[in-house]
């Protein structure tokens, strides 16, 4: 009798996904070598050895282009509080403090993040991460929230997404301004947040 098959990710998703994946890294390794501002979408492509068409029908635009990308970077923080929580068992503040560090570290070294912080203006980019920045938000906080009542942490539900969108609030806050190197930032908003998480959890 062949196993279920309810769970199993079908060609179609992966081959997107796989599609979805080498366009991004792409665009990081263009980042790398020019500014956003010049960047094209039949870059993309060629870089990734598709058509133009192809990236359009992915992305829809340019900015959806970097809204998918600025996506991908804030999972990077759910996986970082992630990590930490399932190495940190028990102390809440150690994981906050390891879980903003690593963010932020990646974020400083991640191209995107320097093309924002260098060069001329870009109003485009900048929206992605303040005005227009709900779906980085719910994307993020919906997963942190799963974590937050899943984890050793075991925060219950009335509590766990109040205290995952503030979490990624204050992450993503700091994106378009570093932490100052004079500071530990991380550490900082650890010691402001972990009461909140103690008095959720009961």
């Amino acid at each position: 009798m062949s196993a279920p098959t309810r769970n199993r990710t079908t060609y179609a998703a992966a081959s997107k996904l796989l599609l979805r994946t080498s366009l991004l890294d792409g665009l990081r390794d263009l980042l790398r070598v020019k500014d956003w501002a010049q960047v094209t979408m039949s870059d993309v492509a060629k870089h990734a050895g598709v058509s133009r068409q192809t990236v359009y029908n992915e992305f829809s635009s340019r900015n959806g282009l970097a809204q998918a990308y600025a996506l991908r970077l804030v999972e990077q923080f759910t996986t970082e509080i992630e990590a930490a929580l399932e190495s940190m068992p028990g102390d809440v503040e150690g994981a906050l403090t390891a879980g903003f560090a690593g963010f932020f570290s990646s974020a400083g070294q991640d191209p995107m993040i320097a093309s924002l912080l260098s060069g001329e203006a870009k109003p485009d980019l900048l929206k992605l991460i303040t005005t227009d920045s709900a779906p980085l938000i719910e994307s993020a906080s919906a997963r942190l929230d799963v974590s937050l009542r899943e984890s050793w942490i075991r925060m219950p539900a009335h509590a766990s997404g109040r205290i995952a969108r503030m979490i990624t609030r204050l992450a993503i806050s700091y994106v378009s301004m570093p932490p100052e190197a004079d500071f530990d930032v991380a550490a900082d908003l650890a010691a402001v947040m972990t009461p909140a998480i103690i008095a959720a959890r009961g």
